[in-house]
Order: C-alpha cells, then sequence, then structure tokens
C-alpha cells in the first residue's frame, strides 16, 4: 500500500495558487510570488539569518516556508490560534497581516483554504464576488 506523501512542494503551490482567477506569477521582494491584480497573496520566504537567530534554541521550521496573507490582524491571530501543524508566525511579521506556512508538515486540505482567504483578501471585491457565486453553486 503506498503512503500518501505529506505536505506540498513549491510546484503544488503553484498549480493551487493559478488554479484562482486572475493570478499571475511573479517575483517580488526577489521571491516566488503570486499576485491577483498587482497584489502578492502568496511567496516563497525563506529564512534571513537575523529570522534564524531569533528562533534561538527552539527548532527552526525546515523545507519550503510560504508566505499567505490574510485579511487583517484578527484573522491573523484566528488562523493561528486554530493551531494547525506548519502554520505559525515569526517576529517579523508582527502587526503584518499574514502567516507563515511550512509546506513539508501542513495538510494540503488546509493549505488550500489558508491559500483560497489569501486570494480574497488580496482580490478586487468583483472578481471575488463572482468567484465565491461561481463557489457556492457547485
Amino acid at each position: 500500500m503506498a503512503t500518501r506523501r505529506a505536505g506540498l512542494t513549491e510546484d503544488d503551490v503553484a498549480a493551487l495558487a493559478t488554479a484562482l482567477p486572475g493570478v499571475e506569477e511573479g517575483t517580488k521582494w526577489n521571491r516566488r510570488t503570486w499576485l491577483v491584480a498587482g497584489a502578492g497573496f502568496c511567496a516563497i520566504r525563506p529564512f534571513s539569518k537575523a529570522d534564524v537567530k531569533r528562533f534561538g534554541d527552539a527548532r527552526v521550521p525546515g523545507g519550503t516556508i510560504a508566505s499567505l496573507a490574510t485579511d487583517d490582524l484578527a484573522e491573523k491571530e484566528a488562523v493561528l490560534a486554530a493551531g494547525h501543524a506548519g502554520v505559525f508566525t515569526i517576529p517579523h511579521f508582527d502587526g503584518h497581516p499574514a502567516v507563515l506556512v511550512e509546506l513539508d508538515v501542513v495538510d494540503r486540505s488546509v493549505f488550500g483554504e489558508l491559500l483560497e482567504d489569501a486570494w480574497l483578501a488580496k482580490a478586487p471585491r468583483a472578481l471575488a464576488a463572482t468567484y465565491l457565486t461561481r463557489e457556492e453553486r457547485r
């Protein structure tokens, strides 16, 4: 019996992100980024040396890390409070409506929901409304 591989790859992220309406892949902040109407909602985000240093003796999340926008800081706190494996933040993101996701650890369905929410946070209202109406009909 084959075991299902946990987590996601950058290519998985690209496939999921570009399946959403109006998404373009680009580079922002020298990082692979997915944008809707010019606004980044998901990016691959390696840790800087300063980020790693701030972890001190704590485990530094490994593998590929993605940053995902949230609608606001309250949503960010709610996402973090849900306690999903692989979803976290770092001091660099204090005050910023975004969470980090450890792709090797996160559940695929959780990531899909977070990605969709990130897209909705940045998509133009009309595009988001059309998308949500279409999804409700499914």
